[in-house]
C-alpha cells in the first residue's frame, strides 16, 4: 500500500524555523508558515535539497502584488509558499497530469485555490510577464528553457532555479548571461544548488 508506506516514512520538515511542511495527519506546528502536502507520486515535499533551498530562497521575498510562475510545479509547494509570502497572481505548470491533479488538491488544502494550475510545458508562458519565476527542474530543461523564462520576466524580475549540482552552475550562469540575466547569488546543500538571477531591464 503506497499510501501506508508514505505515511510511515513522511516526517515534517522545518525551513529556517519559519516554515513547516507536513502531512495532514501531523500536528499543527508553531511556525509562522504551515504547508500541508499530500505528495502521492509528485515531487516536492521539501525533503529533497532542491525543494528545501527553493523554500529558503522564497522566505525573505515580499511578494505582495507580484505575478509569480512556478514552472515544473510538482506538488505545488513553491506556488503555495509564494502565496504565503503575499502573491495572489500565481500560475503553476507541470507537464505531468498526475502532478497537475496533485497540485490542485494541495492548493485547495492550503486555501490557495486562487493559484491557477495548468498542464503543459514552457510554451504556455509565451506572451506572459512575471515578477518572479520559480523553476526547480533539471539542468538540461533549465538550459533549454532559460531564454523563454527571460522573455517572460518583467524588468527587475527574479528567476530562482534549482535541480542541478554545483558543477552545473557555470553552465547555468553562462546561459543566463547570454540572454541578459544578471547572476545575484546561490546557495548549496549536499552538492545541490539553487541560484538567483535578475532581469535588470
Amino acid at each position: 500500500n503506497w499510501n501506508e508506506e508514505w505515511e510511515k516514512n513522511f516526517s515534517p520538515i522545518v525551513v529556517e524555523d519559519l516554515c513547516t511542511v507536513r502531512a495532514n495527519f501531523h500536528p499543527v506546528p508553531n511556525t509562522r508558515y504551515d504547508i500541508v502536502i499530500t505528495p502521492k507520486m509528485s515531487f516536492g515535499t521539501g525533503h529533497h535539497e532542491t525543494t528545501y533551498m527553493m523554500l529558503q530562497q522564497l522566505l525573505p521575498l515580499s511578494l505582495e502584488g507580484a505575478k509569480v510562475l512556478d514552472m515544473g510545479c510538482g506538488t505545488g509547494i513553491l506556488a503555495i509558499m509564494a502565496a504565503l509570502r503575499g502573491a495572489h497572481d500565481i500560475t503553476a505548470i507541470d507537464i505531468d497530469p498526475w502532478c497537475v491533479e496533485n497540485a490542485t488538491e494541495n492548493v485547495q488544502q492550503n486555501n490557495c485555490s486562487f493559484i491557477t494550475i495548468k498542464e503543459g510545458d514552457v510554451s504556455l508562458i509565451a506572451g506572459e510577464q512575471y515578477n518572479l519565476i520559480l523553476a526547480n527542474i533539471n539542468r538540461n530543461i533549465l538550459l533549454s528553457d532559460i531564454p523563454a523564462y527571460t522573455q517572460a520576466l518583467l524588468p527587475q524580475g527574479l528567476l530562482l532555479v534549482s535541480g542541478f549540482y554545483e558543477e552545473d552552475l557555470p553552465a547555468i550562469k553562462e546561459k543566463c548571461q547570454e540572454v541578459g540575466l544578471t547572476y545575484l547569488s546561490h546557495i548549496e546543500r549536499n552538492r545541490w544548488v539553487s541560484a538567483k538571477f535578475q532581469r535588470l531591464s
